[in-house]
Order: structure tokens, then C-alpha cells, then sequence
């Protein structure tokens, strides 16, 4: 018999689950709590799975999703997760049949972009997604962070406060709204994940601890940042050696960025603090008085981009710098492949496809990884990645693309 691959129907769900503990190597067994539990998952029409002899030995899912550009807009993804191929059926491109059906429904549909956060770095270049953000954790030493230890609060007028979990499903929606119109790289949050976050909703095979929930208020008592820490309780020699490890923290404003940092580092007993997955420009490091306190514990690429929609994306979001290029996109499945003229300002852009000599040709994943700002044009020119059939294009396309602020994705999906 051969292998099919098709719709997941509800009554292989349970299987379906099975087969993606398999691919992710958790224990391969799936609770019928669990199994109820995750038929409340988005899109559930969008579950793909390969069958062997009725058995699911691939697994694959796409879901809706907004993903915050520069300059304060959004546009509509189409989310990648829980891929997996089974040890037993590997190399028989299980993953290149399921995902070429979903990116080209996606194309279908008028989704701009995909998004995925890559398992292993190699597998997804060749399916036209490029790292369009990174991420970094940091490990903080409080005791040689060089902060005054006998901090009482924010010295702005602002104050932090404890919440609960209800608190946060009420204030943290909207709270997450305001971030993403100021940083980008953000993809929006459902309600079923505030609910999974503040314990509301429990997945029976994911541990869970119930975090400590902060807010900081500004001076006219306006919620501008939140956080959401959990903490080991570990003593030696009668002396605390505590960590505190930042499931969450958002905040719309330096001023509550930095409050709701230096309130962590303050707490008693606790001594390291994890700083959670954060953007490689954090304000962390640098608002220590001694920066080394705060050591680098991962550094690596975050969220993917496959661009299906050329025009869509580059007229989504905004230019630091007036000017024209002429984009060649060179996309193997043929969903984006094109020319492109872009002509964009601090006021808008325009972009369609053209006739004209390119400036520059890139694979559809370089322009994946240019388009949020964090990498280079230049960089990737020195690496060959991309092809400048203009001189100086190149650094053009670095002036209107780069961004001020690196991208930020704060979820792992």
C-alpha cells in the first residue's frame, strides 16, 4: 500500500498526536483529555498527516496568523507547526508533499507570507523560507549586575504590581495590540493562549508551574508592560541561590521595559535570573550597571519567512528612506518567482511587477530574510546569496530594508 497523504479526519487525531510526540520525541502516547483538549485548536481543517497502512507516520499543520511589519501594520500569514516525520519513514519526501499542498492553498487563499520557527536550521531553506529574525537568552548574575540593591521602585512615577492569571487574560489582549504596533516580527496571540499561559487551560503531558504575574503602571496608572516569572526555592548553606526564569515579558514603553527588569533583579533571594527568549538588541545588558553580569546562553535563528505574495508584503511596511529597486525573485515552486519594482518612502510604497532591468536577484528565502529589517543585503551580496545586477544595489536595498530596531518574535509557535 502506498503512502497517503490527506486531511487529518477527527477520529485520527488521537494518532495524529501520537505520531507528532514521535517526530519530537516525547513519550508516544496521547491522553483522551489531551485529545479533547486539542481538537479546540485553530484550523483544525488544516492538519495534514501521512498514512501508512492507517498508521500516521508524518505529521503537519498550518494555522491562521498576523505577523507585525515596520512601521506598525500586520499582514496575514499562514503559521507552520508540529512537522514531523516519523524515524521509520524518513527520506521517502513525506515533508515536501505536505508542505508544498499547504504553501500553495496558502498562495490560494491571499496570504502574504509563511512563518515557521525552524527545529533544525537546513530543512526549510529549500522550500523558499529564510530566518527573518533571531533571538537571544541571557543568564544574569543579579548580585554583579551593578544595580543599587535598595531599588524601591520606579523612580518615573510609575509602579509594579502583582496580578493574577484572570488579570492577565483581561489586561494582557490589548497590552500585546499596543506592542505590536511598535515592534515588529510580532504574531498575534488568541485567547486560547492566554488561557494556556495563565494555567486557565492545561495541557495534561506539559508540566506546569504557576508563574508569578507583574504589571507596571505609569503615572496616570496606565498598564504599559507585563510579566510573567516562575522561580525554583533552592538553599545552600543557609544561603538562597534562586532562579528566576521570565516565561513572558512585553512592555510598550522603555520606561516599563526597563521597571519590570530592574524589579525582577530586585527581588530577594532571588540570585540568576533566565531571561526568557528576547530580541538580540534587548535593553537587558546595557540598563545593568555591569553588563558582563548578563551572559549569552543561546544565540540563534527564530522565526522564518516564506514570502507568497511579493507586492502584498513590500507595500505592508514602511521605509526609513525614499527610493526605487528592481527586485528579480527567483522562487523554485513558482509562487512568488517574478520582477518587481519597488518604490518606497517614509510615506508609503508602491510595488508591482515590471519589465525593467532588476537591480538586484535574490531566492525567495534571502528575500525572506531581508524583509523584516534584521539582515543584510550587503552581508548576503559578500556571501553570493543574492546578485547585484546593478552596482550599488546592494546598498540601496540595505538604506530602504534595514530597520532601527532588530525584529522580535516573543512566541514559539
Amino acid at each position: 500500500m502506498s503512502l497517503e497523504v490527506r486531511k487529518v479526519t477527527d477520529s485520527e487525531l488521537a494518532d495524529w498526536l501520537r505520531a507528532v510526540n514521535v517526530g519530537f520525541l516525547r513519550q508516544p502516547v496521547v491522553s483522551e483529555e489531551e485529545v479533547a483538549i486539542r481538537r479546540g485548536d485553530a484550523a483544525t481543517d488544516r492538519r495534514l498527516g501521512a498514512f501508512d497502512e492507517g498508521r500516521c507516520v508524518a505529521t503537519y499543520r498550518s494555522f491562521v496568523q498576523r505577523l507585525s511589519v515596520p512601521g506598525g501594520g500586520s499582514v496575514a500569514a499562514n503559521a507552520v507547526s508540529a512537522v514531523t516525520v516519523s524515524p521509520t519513514h524518513r527520506r521517502r519526501g513525506l515533508l515536501s508533499r505536505m508542505i508544498t499542498e499547504d504553501q500553495a492553498q496558502a498562495k490560494e487563499r491571499g496570504d502574504a507570507v509563511s512563518t515557521l520557527i525552524a527545529a533544525e536550521y537546513p530543512i526549510y531553506g529549500r522550500y523558499g523560507f529564510g530566518p527573518a529574525s533571531w533571538t537571544t537568552e541571557w543568564q544574569v548574575e543579579a548580585g554583579r549586575a551593578g544595580l543599587d540593591p535598595r531599588w524601591s521602585g520606579p523612580e518615573d512615577g510609575g509602579r509594579v504590581d502583582f496580578v493574577d492569571g484572570a488579570d492577565v487574560r483581561a489586561l494582557g489582549p490589548k497590552l500585546h495590540e499596543r506592542m505590536s504596533a511598535v515592534r515588529h516580527g510580532v504574531i498575534d496571540r488568541t485567547d486560547r493562549k492566554w488561557q494556556l499561559d495563565t494555567g486557565a487551560l492545561r495541557i495534561p503531558s506539559l508540566p506546569w508551574t504557576e508563574p508569578f504575574h507583574a504589571v507596571y503602571r505609569d503615572a496616570s496608572g496606565e498598564v504599559q508592560g507585563l510579566l510573567s516569572y516562575t522561580s525554583d526555592d533552592r538553599w545552600e548553606a543557609k544561603l538562597a541561590q534562586n532562579t528566576a526564569t521570565v516565561d513572558d515579558l512585553i512592555a510598550v514603553t522603555p520606561d516599563a521595559e526597563r521597571a519590570l527588569w530592574r524589579f525582577l533583579l530586585s527581588v530577594d533571594w532571588i540570585t540568576t535570573v533566565n531571561s526568557g527568549y528576547r530580541a538580540p538588541d534587548d535593553l537587558l545588558p546595557l540598563l545593568l550597571g555591569n553588563p558582563r553580569a548578563a551572559r549569552v546562553r543561546t544565540h540563534a535563528d527564530f522565526l522564518w519567512l516564506r514570502p507568497l505574495d511579493v507586492p502584498a508584503l513590500l507595500e505592508a511596511r514602511s521605509y526609513p528612506a525614499a527610493g526605487s529597486l528592481v527586485l528579480e525573485v527567483h522562487d523554485r515552486a513558482g509562487l512568488a518567482a517574478g520582477r518587481y519594482r519597488l518604490d518606497a518612502g517614509p510615506d508609503g510604497a508602491s510595488c508591482a511587477p515590471t519589465t525593467e532591468s532588476a537591480h538586484l536577484a535574490l531566492d525567495v528565502g534571502e528575500l525572506g530574510a531581508l524583509y523584516l529589517g534584521d539582515e543584510s543585503a550587503v552581508r548576503l551580496a559578500a556571501l553570493g546569496r543574492v546578485s547585484e545586477e546593478r552596482p550599488g544595489a546592494a546598498a540601496r536595498a540595505e538604506a530602504l530594508l534595514r530597520t532601527a530596531r532588530r525584529p522580535w518574535c516573543p512566541d514559539i509557535f
